[in-house]
């Protein structure tokens, strides 16, 4: 009889055993591990912000979702990466608005020239009911959840052979821009040769003569090593479009309510700390290019913004959009 109570028990604890070991598996199985795809290196402020939101996600969900970082463009290019979100293929991407444009049409207002005041007035818009409204508006058409606004600094001529202290030195100048209509106008109204380019094409393009200048930002020009090759940078800040964090609705709909909510909120947080380190980032690239021996300019920035005013009248979707944004201050 011992021996038969024995026995039982043995087999309880054994079957315990299997039904712990699965018990275990299933909970280890609800762990939701999502992708997200981001093109700059690690040392770039949108990078540490993306970074920065990964964790925070993990953190508020208890570990529930972790969300991977893939840099570097590993995943593909802005464009080939929000056909991916929007198909469902892949459940983050950190999009520049003038990538996004093309697809989301309202958020091409931010690419602009000279559309916003400055950084008070322009975190206004994007964070007040302008903002909210359109990426309300990417859920409902695009397919596409709009998490938050971060910041990708503002854009501004750099060139190898002269500085560009006026809009008269653009003349005839090959001018690196993005696949972009606004960009291209933009640089034709100056009097510049819009020159689209792969973004990984111009180091070589500045260095063999391809073209003459290009834009971007501070960061943007020194953790490409592009002020190694083009020594002339000019303040002109005649853009300044927000980067934009999206998700796709698939994986919006694999999480529930108190996981969605926790994702929206560490996009809050992350932003809000991605524009701050951007801003310091900005401070500490300025700082390394002239030590490097880089010469700044600062222009007269009305010169630029009358050259390229025209271009508003190409745009009368954009009409309303840009009566409300004049009329944030």
């Amino acid at each position: 009889m011992k021996k038969l109570v024995a026995f039982a028990i043995i087999a309880l604890t054994a079957v315990g055993g299997v039904f712990a070991t699965g018990s275990t598996k299933a909970k280890a199985a609800k762990v939701i591990k999502l992708k997200l795809a981001e093109n700059q290196p690690a040392n770039n402020p949108v990078s540490k912000g993306v970074k920065m939101f990964a964790d925070l996600v993990k953190a508020k969900t208890g570990g529930t979702v972790e969300v991977e970082v893939y840099l570097d463009a590993q995943l593909g290019n802005e464009n080939e990466t929000i056909d991916q979100v929007q198909a469902g293929t892949l459940d983050f991407a950190r999009i520049n608005t003038s990538a996004l444009a093309s697809t989301v049409n309202e958020v091409g207002v931010f690419t602009l020239p000279y559309i916003f005041t400055g950084t008070e007035q322009k975190y206004k818009v994007l964070d007040g009911k302008i903002g909210q409204d359109i990426l309300n508006t990417m859920r409902s058409k695009n397919n596409i959840i709009g998490l938050d606004f971060l910041e990708s600094g503002s854009r501004n001529f750099y060139s190898t052979k002269k500085p560009i202290k006026s809009v008269s030195d653009l003349k005839g100048m090959k001018v690196r821009v993005q696949q972009n209509e606004v960009a291209i106008r933009m640089v034709e109204l100056l009097g510049g040769a819009a020159t689209p380019m792969a973004y990984g094409e111009v180091y070589q393009g500045l260095q063999t003569g391809v073209i003459d200048a290009a834009e971007n930002d501070f960061v943007s020009y020194y953790t490409s090593g592009h002020y190694e090759v083009a020594k002339y940078f000019s303040l002109d800040g005649h853009m300044a479009p927000p980067a934009l964090l999206i998700m796709s609705t698939a994986a919006w709909k694999k999480l529930n309510a108190d996981q969605q909510k926790a994702v929206k909120e560490a996009s809050r947080e992350a932003a809000l700390w991605q524009r701050k380190a951007m801003d310091d980032f900005q401070n500490e690239s300025r700082a390394a290019v002239e030590k490097a021996g880089c010469k700044v300019f600062t222009v007269d920035a009305k010169e630029f913004q009358n050259a390229v005013s025209e271009i508003y009248n190409k745009y009368p979707q954009y009409k309303d959009l840009i009566a409300k944004i004049r009329a944030v201050n």
